[in-house]
């Protein structure tokens, strides 16, 4: 069985390269530094499974890219679990808004990852074989 793909975006390579080693194992793991990396690696043809989006960046903010991830028909679909320093009501309210699936705080628990990606794919197979869609 081929492994699933998740995409980190974030800006601190330290966290990429922490993310990658947790995650490398069981998944496919690509790796963007900014925003619109993020996004063009989310359009690609082989497309990743879940993106793990840091909120705060430079450039394109993870609330920014999220938005346009999911106003784009090929990766509307993707799960998005935001990574952020910000757990406030206000922060987390604006992210499922913009339609992402969870957040994890900074820094990053490997078992809470683990969990929440495990929840998240289980989720996305539930809704994949939806009678009702």
């Amino acid at each position: 069985m081929d492994k699933k793909t998740i995409l980190v975006i974030d800006d601190a390579p330290s966290n990429l390269i922490l993310l990658n080693n947790l995650l490398s194992k069981d998944y496919r793991v690509k790796v963007a530094n900014s925003g619109s990396r993020g996004i063009k690696l989310a359009l690609v043809d082989d497309a990743p499974d879940l993106i793990l989006l840091d909120v705060v960046m430079p450039e394109l903010n993870g609330f920014e890219v999220c938005d346009v991830l999911k106003k784009n028909r090929k990766a509307r679909h993707i799960p998005i679990i935001f990574l952020t320093t910000l757990f406030h009501e206000a922060e987390v309210q604006r992210g499922l808004a913009l339609g992402a699936a969870d957040f994890i705080s900074k820094p990053v628990s490997s078992q809470e990852l683990a969990n929440k990606i495990t929840a998240c794919f289980a989720q996305a197979r539930e809704y994949a074989h939806d009678p009702y869609d």
